[in-house]
């Protein structure tokens, strides 16, 4: 019988905690272009010795958000256990614990943009679909819901009226269609954009990659790079084939007031890889609302920075990790290639 053991090897090693096999090839392709030592971690159906000293390397964190919709509804609890579990050891983690948390809560994330001074959408959390509608009753339409635990846009939908939020409620009770995994659905005020898109800027290692401007004239308000969170109901626009979904804002630099800020909010919050998304509108806000520290890449936004002569954001990680784990391992020679995974 095979065990359930999470891998390891003799010598130090980047260890991957994930959740989603589809999301990780890029990475460890990267990593054997480097002849870094790395080993996968994927939680469902493996176990932890607690009696145990985690393997010697460096751990880095791509638990996401999302992760009950794909594998298995507790695996924010066996990530929290395994990030405990090196956390007492002393192990060096990149996203860690804290980070986690707050890839997890989209409550956290409102309560850490408000807190540095970023302005952040208005922003209530209801506990039961009685309590969504009450707090609902204090916004003005449109508004729109989503989930604490999100990630691919779970739960975003626009109301326009309190009354097309009241004929739907039932659904995020326990066990309802639109039912959130932790019980807690977000009643949000709906910001406009001054244009159809919104914007994600990257940063590995605390620092800026690039802006990618994210086209919302098909009625999508919170997207990723890897989905679409399109918010169900809403109008595709005439010419939404012509425009590209994804594509670089180069006018946006390391240079930016905006940039400058979220870089060190991710100092303050330990947060070394992420993606942040932010929304201009007509009147001059910047609002931030979503933090992703799971964060992947468009295709077609890595190509056009390639064709530019820049290396693959995957490659940089790879640097960024391998770089992290010479620092953190003892000085020795790390075998190339993946373990047993």
């Amino acid at each position: 019988m095979s065990s359930h053991a999470l891998p390891a090897t003799g010598d130090p090693a980047v260890y991957i905690i994930h959740d989603n096999p589809e999301w990780i090839a890029p990475f460890t392709e990267a990593l054997d272009r480097l002849g870094v030592a790395h080993v996968e971690w994927l939680l469902p159906e493996t176990l932890i010795d607690l009696s145990a000293e985690p393997p010697a390397g460096v751990f880095w964190s791509r638990l996401s958000a999302s992760a009950h919709t794909r594998t298995d509804p507790h695996v924010k609890e066996y990530g929290r256990a395994v990030l405990d579990w090196l956390a007492a050891a002393g192990r060096r983690v990149i996203n860690g614990r804290g980070v986690y948390e707050l890839e997890v809560s989209k409550t956290r994330q409102h309560r850490e943009l408000s807190g540095h001074g970023f302005d952040a959408p208005r922003t209530a959390a209801a506990f039961g679909p009685q309590a969504l509608v009450e707090a609902a009753a204090g916004f003005t339409p449109p508004f729109i819901t989503k989930h604490n635990q999100g990630g691919k846009g779970l739960g975003v939908r626009r109301f326009d009226s309190h009354a097309e939020l009241e004929a739907v409620a039932a659904e995020f009770a326990p066990g309802g269609a639109n039912a959130p995994i932790d019980g807690i659905t977000l009643i949000q005020e709906y910001v406009q954009p001054a244009q159809p898109f919104v914007t994600r800027a990257e940063f590995i290692g605390g620092r800026f990659r690039y802006a990618v401007r994210v086209d919302v004239s098909g009625g999508s308000f919170e997207l990723c790079p890897a989905d679409a969170c399109t918010i169900p109901g809403a109008g595709a626009a005439a010419d939404v084939e012509a425009t590209p979904q994804f594509a670089l804002r180069e006018e946006i630099t390391a240079a930016t007031p905006l940039i400058g800020r979220l870089e060190s909010l991710l100092a303050d919050l330990g947060i070394e890889i992420a993606g942040i998304e932010f929304i201009e509108t007509a009147d001059g806000r910047q609002v931030v609302y979503d933090i992703n520290t799971n964060t992947n890449y468009n295709p077609s936004v890595e190509s056009a920075e390639q064709s530019s002569g820049r290396q693959s954001a995957a490659d940089r990680i790879a640097e960024y990790v391998s770089d992290t784990l010479a620092e953190a391992a003892p000085k020795s020679a790390f075998p190339a290639g993946s373990a047993a995974q």
